[in-house]
């Protein structure tokens, strides 16, 4: 039996482990104490050094009085908070475009008969063009350059700017599904298809489950990077959390506003983070374990 599985073992009643096993359990429990104590104290004396550093150099009190002024932090965070709810609204509707188009594309690109050639050409042409143009040249054609063209029916600024958020996005989430998909072993479609599952029935019950697992973490990486990208809204106009700091810096002639925001939006992205990781360590613990089976 391997060191894994005698730790993942339940003993029966009356089972006792040998004197191999207990030294091993007492040394595991011994590197995992230390090991917490050296983080910690290197931890503690880089930040340590970090604050002398910056306490001590010449210009810190005005650094201090420029961006980290309690008085007006207090003062601004009312104005930033209710720009971040903004923020959280597209950030759950762009998030849902993002992934439904992501994943819409990445099937259009692995169609295989020749009828879907035309299709494929535009996925493709899609994801290279909108990966390889920046966001912010995109949102300023859709939020400027759209209601230059004065058709009837064109929607508001901040809808334009969240489609931005979304074709842009989308193109990213496509490519990481179409890898996710591609991982599946072509045996596994072959003997769907042969035990009469359609093309579609297929797709949803044996690659897509497979796939979506397998890309999870990549995408929740995604979602993290859209969720700090969802402030460029700001430079469209919409009052958003970095607009309502813009606009608090311009009447207090201070840059705390700034931070309160950025502080904000790494509360808002610490919860999908968190999840990211616990997914990542979760995927690979898995691999882990498949390949000592």
């Amino acid at each position: 039996m391997s060191t894994v599985d005698e730790d993942r073992y339940q003993p029966e009643d009356g089972y006792q482990p040998s004197e191999l096993h207990r030294r091993r359990q007492a040394y595991r429990r011994r590197q995992s104490v230390r090991s917490v104590l050296v983080a910690a104290a290197s931890t503690a004396l880089v930040g340590t050094v970090g604050i002398v550093a910056v306490a001590n150099a010449p210009g810190w009190p005005r650094v201090q009085r420029s961006f980290f002024d309690p008085a007006v932090a207090l003062d601004a965070l009312p104005a930033v908070l209710g720009g971040l709810w903004l923020n959280v609204r597209l950030l759950v509707f762009c998030a849902a475009g993002a992934l439904a188009l992501g994943l819409a594309i990445a099937l259009a690109r692995t169609l295989r008969p020749a009828v879907f050639f035309p299709l494929r050409v535009a996925a493709t042409s899609y994801t290279y063009v909108f990966r390889g143009a920046p966001l912010i040249i995109v949102l300023y054609l859709f939020a400027f350059g759209v209601p230059g063209l004065r058709l009837a029916g064109t929607p508001s600024v901040l809808v334009l700017g969240g489609c931005a958020l979304v074709i842009t996005y989308g193109a990213y989430l496509a490519e990481v599904f179409r890898a996710g998909i591609e991982s599946v072993h072509p045996a596994q479609r072959a003997a769907a298809r042969s035990l009469g599952l359609s093309y579609a029935q297929t797709m949803r019950y044996v690659v897509l489950p497979q796939a979506v697992r397998r890309v999870a973490p990549p995408l929740l990486n995604d979602l993290v990077a859209l969720q700090k990208d969802v402030g460029l809204i700001s430079l469209a106009g919409p009052v958003d959390a970095i607009r309502a700091a813009q606009i608090e810096t311009a009447t207090s002639y201070n840059f705390t506003p700034y931070v309160v925001a950025g502080v904000l939006f790494i509360l808002m992205a610490i919860p999908l983070v968190a999840v990211t990781d616990a997914v990542t360590v979760r995927a690979a613990r898995r691999q882990t374990w498949a390949g000592t089976t």
